[in-house]
């Protein structure tokens, strides 16, 4: 009988050794729907990606396997190995989005995530996954605007600028690697997307990138973001901020992720809407005279109204249906909206004019609102009121566009060509407390033009 139970014991053994042995050997079933990390770009925020990452949520992703990181500095270096007040190295900005891949695997569980990244947000991918250690963590890299050989490529000109293709950074990440001297790190799988010829950041002429006194040859071809080793796409006529946030660049991101084209790039409804953001401000640590460059830091202390508006006159439909103090997370919600319904956020905070910020309706819950306090130029200030229609997650081109505010198309300060402004300012001499509608390509936003001799200013921001 022991001889017996010994030899039962020995197989029984052997067997759990073979199933093991070919467990090991077999790889492990890919998840369907990883968690994507998106990275934003230089001086933007994580709400740029929330239409990407509604269109993601209607073809079936998790909402809690999407996840937007804002880098509280967003802004580059002038020189990036030198430190400069409210801006980031690229160092800086790779640490950051280490620390934030390692709390969405351990939220997740997941092994690996795909990171996604906007123009400088692809910088910080390149140079995170330039460690085998942390390729390993990651299985596709989607760069979409990203300038991968500089937005300039002069050894002589700011030479230590993150932008320049022959500078120590870029130059350092598109060292030939394997065999076939490829640009991307062995392991996860490579995407880029670029325009045709319409990214400002990727011009052989610096005079079409709108960047004051750049001009000449730039070193830089249509190209610029494409590197080898990766799959590289173009998408006609987009502009630097489409490669990755438009419809088209989300539809190739989906496809390369799954295998699959997506089943919409329309984004479907809701029924109840819970919206929540960073109420956030300017300059260094938000303090009155230290710069008004963007950054993504809570606004504490700041007030925030949110006020339902006719649509077609932007004036109130009544009372405020939301208040909010702002703490030490910046959180200005949650805030239960109606889809249909276009909102006046009223942002009051010492030391910085009453923003009131008009927006379109909201089809869809999302985390990632943000809203920022605003100064008033002192350019500004003969102005009876100041509007400003912004695009956050695009460009205004022209003629490709159809954009106007206050009746004029297209607006002041919207070149033709290549697509370079982002927002368009009017300001008002004839008379403040009137409507003003802005619009684009569809969109259309109406908001009231307060008083600049109050310290109000305005902002129409488009969701497209």
């Amino acid at each position: 009988m022991r001889l017996q139970i010994t030899r039962r014991s020995a197989l029984l053994s052997l067997l759990a050794s073979t199933l093991l042995a070919a467990c090991a050997s077999r790889p492990l079933p890919s998840d369907p729907t990883p968690p994507i990390v998106f990275v934003h770009g230089n001086g933007d925020t994580a709400a740029l990606w929330v239409p990407t990452i509604w269109r993601f949520e209607s073809n079936g992703w998790p909402r809690d396997r999407l996840y937007a990181i804002d880098v509280p500095y967003p802004l580059a270096r002038d020189d990036d190995s030198k430190p400069q007040d409210g801006r980031t190295s690229s160092a800086d900005q790779t640490r950051f989005l280490a620390a934030e891949i390692d709390k969405v695997l351990k939220a997740t569980g997941a092994r690996k995530v795909v990171l996604f990244g906007l123009s400088r947000g692809g910088n910080a991918i390149r140079s995170y996954l330039a460690d085998a250690g942390n390729a390993a963590k990651v299985s596709h890299a989607i760069l979409g605007g990203t300038p991968n050989h500089g937005v300039y490529a002069n050894p002589k000109v700011n030479p230590g600028g993150e932008f320049n293709g022959a500078g120590p950074f870029l130059s350092g990440l598109n060292s030939p690697k394997g065999a076939n001297g490829d640009e991307v790190t062995p392991g996860p799988k490579w995407m880029t997307i670029r325009s045709d010829n319409n990214d400002r950041y990727a011009q052989p002429e610096g005079a079409n990138t709108g960047l004051p006194g750049f001009k000449g040859p730039t070193g830089v071809n249509f190209d610029g973001p494409a590197l080898k080793g990766a799959e590289n796409v173009v998408i006609a006529a987009v502009d630097h901020r489409e490669t990755a946030l438009g419809p088209k660049a989300f539809e190739q991101a989906y496809r390369f992720i799954t295998g699959k084209p997506p089943a919409s790039v329309a984004i479907t409804p809701e029924t109840s809407v819970v919206l929540n953001g960073k109420l956030v401000g300017l300059g260094l640590n938000n303090e009155p005279g230290k710069g008004n460059y963007v950054n993504n830091l809570p606004l504490v202390g700041t007030s925030l109204e949110v006020y339902a508006v006719n649509p077609a006159t932007g004036e109130r439909l009544g009372p405020a249906l939301h208040r909010k103090s702002i703490g030490a997370d910046g959180a200005w919600g949650p805030f239960v909206a109606d889809p249909k319904m276009n909102y006046e956020f009223v942002i009051s905070a010492p030391g910085f004019a009453t923003t009131h910020i008009y927006r379109s309706p909201f089809p869809r819950s999302s985390e990632y609102v943000q809203l920022r306090a605003e100064r008033i130029a002192d350019a500004d200030r003969d102005a009876k009121s100041v509007v400003t229609l912004v695009r956050p997650r695009g460009y205004f081109g022209v003629p490709r566009d159809d954009v106007s505010l206050d009746g004029k198309n297209p607006p002041g300060g919207v070149p033709s060509g290549v697509p370079v402004a982002s927002t368009a300012k009017l300001k008002v001499l004839d008379e403040a407390n009137r409507a003003v509608v802005g619009a684009f390509n569809g969109e259309r936003i109406v908001g009231r033009a307060w008083p600049v001799a109050d310290n109000h200013i305005v902002f129409l921001e488009l969701m497209n």
